[in-house]
């Protein structure tokens, strides 16, 4: 996991004190980076990779190991996390190892959208899986894509030509409608684009297919209902949505 996902997940991060951020970014680097210690770099290095101005931990890691009881175990020039204080934050920040081993497949995903504004959308739904809110990450991976499908089309004349010229061929009582802004698809149902887009061939039968069952899905986790929505089903949302759609429709 990128250590800038991670803080996402971390309550209140911005206001932690320097001991207590230096506390998150040991345990990150035990947990995520899978390292038994750090040094003075390797703290400073997470401050200047999340754009921080960092302490002097040269001062803040020989006191913290020094504190009674100790805040940080030293190793001849390195340091790691007291039992104690390893097992409070896996409290917090701990998840499921099933959780944490899909989310090492999902982390590459936003670096391959070029789009930033998508790439900050798709780091906040998979911030939302590894919390283990399902719901939210399909319904945020789902406008996401859909967005992307909207833009899509506006972006080329002749797609959005197409699109119009199809309105009526499939929905023949929708007499009026021309889309030339994001906000006139206001005007038809998600479920109506999908099937105009097929019907201007504007894309493929599975790529149709996608879209109606990931709509469908959508649906099922936006709403309250006594369905439980797993793991396996957001890993099958993001990586569909992504690869099939905001990755396919360049």
């Amino acid at each position: 996991m990128l250590l800038i996902d991670f803080v996402q997940q971390v309550e209140g991060f911005d206001t932690l004190s320097p001991k207590d951020k230096i506390k998150v970014f040991g345990w990150y680097i035990h947990v995520h980076k899978g390292l038994p210690s750090f040094d003075n770099g390797s703290i400073r290095a997470c401050f200047k990779q999340l754009h921080l101005t960092a302490p002097d931990v040269s001062v803040y890691l020989p006191r913290m190991a020094a504190a009674k009881p100790p805040e940080l175990l030293k190793e001849r020039s390195r340091y790691l996390l007291p039992r104690n204080v390893r097992v409070d934050l896996d409290k917090k920040y701990g998840a499921h190892q099933t959780v944490v081993q899909v989310s090492k497949l999902l982390s590459d995903l936003p670096d391959r959208v070029p789009d930033i504004a998508e790439r900050t959308f798709l780091r906040e739904a998979l911030a939302c899986y590894r919390a283990e809110a399902f719901r939210a990450c399909i319904v945020m991976s789902w406008n996401l894509a859909f967005d992307h499908l909207l833009r899509w089309i506006l972006a080329d004349g002749t797609r959005l030509s197409d699109f119009n010229a199809a309105i009526n061929r499939r929905f023949p009582k929708k007499t009026g409608i021309s889309i030339s802004s994001i906000e006139h698809f206001e005007e038809l149902k998600e479920a109506e684009i999908v099937d105009i887009c097929q019907t201007a061939s504007l894309i493929s039968k599975n790529t149709t297919e996608i879209l109606r069952e990931k709509l469908k899905k959508r649906n099922m986790a936006a709403h309250p209902s006594q369905v439980t929505i797993q793991q396996s089903q957001a890993d099958d949302v993001i990586t569909d949505l992504v690869n099939n759609v905001v990755l396919t429709l360049v």
